[in-house]
């Protein structure tokens, strides 16, 4: 695999005439987690990938999603946000000059967004979707998003469905006591999803694949002027938390070991770990144009953005080799 760096790193380290070794620097970079999982740069952190590399990961609290972490990135309370890239998009589009490091999560044949109702429920399709109520984890990003280009490819208003917000452990609660009509599990929540279908009674309505295909659905987030400052921290926090999406891949047994020992340590339940699908990263971690250009594209078609405005080119910080394969 080849990794190409973009020039927002490329141009700062030749314009400061060091060597990799020597642009090495100590750096703190503040985040926040979520609730029941893990990001690969946690991960990488945990199998101890930046060593050598002057990173440190420093949490300092929960995001309840996407929007709530570019906030507090764009607010200089973190240096890094993470976010579904239609809301990253959104982000920059409004004035922040953020660029996308890696893919936090995708969206594959081995994991995906799940859309679950009860057994008893009358909803078969998605069709049936028009004037139910749903629970997502926040609005303007990926689920949102995804139920928006479902009914546009039914024929259907985009505003057909009512949406609630839900944090991710009270998801199976809203919809086992009827509070709404369908409960969305984010594909990085699968282990509520697991626990949710362990539990019976449920039934998948369907998946955002059905929807949109493989393709990376949210991205960690750093500021243009913090990347540009930091080129070879910003280089090696997107290679090792790569390496991290590879080691998930290759070995999940370890992976939910892991995630288990994490969510002990901070006072969650770590049995939820077991049902932890991976981040559905393709391999070698990286980002491809269409990543980002598919939202684009949603975007301009809603008009939410011109013609023109943006190109995917300009908004990933670095991208791979590695062809799209949807």
């Amino acid at each position: 695999m080849t990794i190409t760096f973009t020039p927002i790193i490329a141009a700062a380290a030749l314009t400061l005439g060091l060597s990799g070794a020597a642009l090495a620097e100590d750096v703190t970079l503040r985040f926040l987690t979520s609730h029941g999982g893990v990001s690969a740069h946690e991960l990488a952190q945990e199998l101890g990938y930046f060593e050598g590399t002057g990173i440190t990961l420093e949490q300092v609290g929960y995001s309840g999603g996407g929007p709530e972490s570019l906030f507090a990135l764009a607010s200089g309370s973190v240096e890094i946000g993470s976010a579904a890239t239609s809301a990253v998009i959104n982000a920059i589009a409004s004035g922040n000059d953020f660029v996308a490091a890696y893919p936090i999560n995708g969206i594959s044949n081995d994991v995906q967004s799940v859309f679950h109702v009860l057994d008893t429920s009358p909803i078969t399709s998605i069709e049936d979707i028009a004037g139910k109520t749903i629970a997502v984890n926040t609005l303007g990003a990926h689920l949102d998003y995804t139920i928006r280009e479902a009914l546009h490819q039914q024929g259907l208003p985009q505003n057909a469905a009512n949406l609630v917000v839900v944090p991710g452990p009270q998801l199976e609660q809203v919809l086992r006591s009827g509070q709404v009509d369908i409960a969305a599990f984010g594909n990085w929540q699968t282990t509520f999803e697991g626990a949710a279908r362990a539990g019976g009674g449920l039934r998948k309505l369907f998946d955002d694949t059905d929807v949109l295909g493989e393709i990376a659905v949210g991205f960690t987030v750093l500021r243009r002027d913090w990347a540009e400052a930091h080129p070879q921290a910003a280089r090696d926090f997107v290679e090792q938390s790569a390496r991290a999406l590879d080691f998930a891949r290759e070995n999940p047994e370890e992976t939910r070991e892991i995630l288990a020992r994490i969510l002990e340590e901070r006072g969650e339940n770590p049995e939820v770990a077991r049902y932890f699908a991976g981040f559905g990263v393709r391999e070698g971690g990286l980002p491809v144009e269409r990543d980002v250009q598919f939202w684009i594209d949603v975007l301009v078609r809603e008009g939410a953005l011109r013609e023109g405005q943006l190109r995917a080119a300009d908004i990933l910080l670095v991208t791979g080799d590695t062809p799209a394969s949807n």
